[in-house]
């Protein structure tokens, strides 16, 4: 209530990304309030998959911290998994300012930084010496001094430098903020770059040792047709892909409160928050059914509460992530989702929340 009442409206009367900015550079001031935000998760909560063993299904999704400047805090606030990025192999500004914008009577945020970072090579010397105590996934992007037809060389420089710190790795073909990204996401190119991933995922992980290959996500749009999300599935499926993240960010800009003048002040780039869950949990339906449940599925979108957290999980995530959410509800999120969740789990009937998975989209 705090932050509701007192923090939030201070943030946001300053422009957004200096807001954010303060808050992802404020974060260490949160230690000594660590008691305020912890809270007990017990082993029914917990989802394994991928490989990888998760306390319970909340994350952090990626664009909040790019450069990996803060990654134990964001830990301490009790996310299971923070997914940090998107990152590019070449370092960029991003977009001309102002790129972040708020739309407070629709609890959503519309977005064209265009993958600002430091580089891989930067996060990657960043994050060796600030590994969070959760699970780190790194979102990988293409670039955008390189031309489409070098992605495939760019995405496997950002995935060989992250790979020495990454959990799993995040394939972003889908902001719409950076020019012929989303192209990526037709079937013949997408197939060709995981074909690729794949390969050099097998050779890196002989050079480093690992048991395993490194799991692969792909970040699909919520702005794809039926036709486009069944051919993309089925190369995902084709190139045994370890999950699927959905979604990112739409541009599309349907059935909002804002006025007309607010909405087009604010100009191009990606909606995300309140107006975006429905749209991002039919896509979780969508691929739930048509994987017969055997990839995956991270949802994204709208998510500031369990309710919304757990529609998503019934219609087939496995795992959930916030970041609009999180900058309109604060650092308690966390603990009143999980918390939330664990009580509806109960209500339902369910004694592990891994059987609560798709309970709502029977295949």
């Amino acid at each position: 209530m705090v932050y509701r009442s007192l923090l939030r409206p201070l943030l946001f009367r300053l422009p957004p990304e200096t807001a954010h900015h303060l808050a992802l550079r404020s974060l260490s001031l949160t230690r000594p309030f660590k008691s305020l935000v912890s809270f007990n998760v017990d082993e029914s909560m917990a989802v394994s998959r991928f490989g990888l063993h998760f306390s319970h299904p909340v994350g952090l999704a990626a664009g909040f911290d790019k450069n990996g400047i803060a990654l134990r805090e964001l830990a301490s606030l009790g996310f299971s998994h923070i997914e940090a990025g998107t990152v590019t192999y070449h370092a960029q500004p991003g977009n001309p300012l102002p790129r972040l914008f708020r739309l407070p009577k629709d609890q959503a945020l519309i977005n064209r930084a265009g993958f600002n970072n430091d580089g891989a090579d930067a996060f990657t010397e960043r994050a060796r010496g600030n590994k969070p105590r959760c699970v780190l996934g790194v979102s990988i992007g293409k670039s955008k001094v390189t031309p489409l037809e070098s992605a495939v060389d760019d995405y496997l420089k950002s995935f060989e430098s992250v790979y020495s710190v990454a959990d799993y790795v995040a394939i972003n073909v889908s902001s719409p903020n950076t020019p012929q990204l989303r192209q990526l996401q037709q079937v013949d190119q997408l197939s060709y770059l995981l074909k690729d991933l794949k390969n050099r995922n097998h050779v890196l992980q002989t050079l480093h040792s690992r048991s395993r290959p490194i799991p692969l996500l792909v970040k699909l749009s919520p702005d794809l047709s039926n036709e486009e999300v069944e051919g993309i599935v089925a190369v995902l499926g084709e190139q045994q892909v370890d999950g699927i993240i959905a979604t990112n960010t739409t541009i599309t800009r349907n059935n909002l409160n804002s006025s007309v003048e607010e909405v087009r002040a604010c100009g191009d780039g990606g909606l995300s928050g309140k107006p975006l869950r429905n749209k991002s949990t039919e896509l979780v339906r969508d691929i739930y059914k048509l994987t017969k449940g055997r990839i995956p599925i991270i949802g994204v979108g709208g998510v500031f509460t369990a309710t919304d957290a757990w529609e998503k999980i019934a219609a087939g995530a496995s795992l959930v992530q916030l970041y609009t959410g999180f900058i309109y509800e604060g650092p308690l999120v966390v603990r009143r989702i999980v918390t939330g969740l664990k009580q509806l789990m109960i209500r339902e009937g369910f004694h592990r929340l891994e059987d609560a998975i798709g309970h709502g989209n029977p295949l």
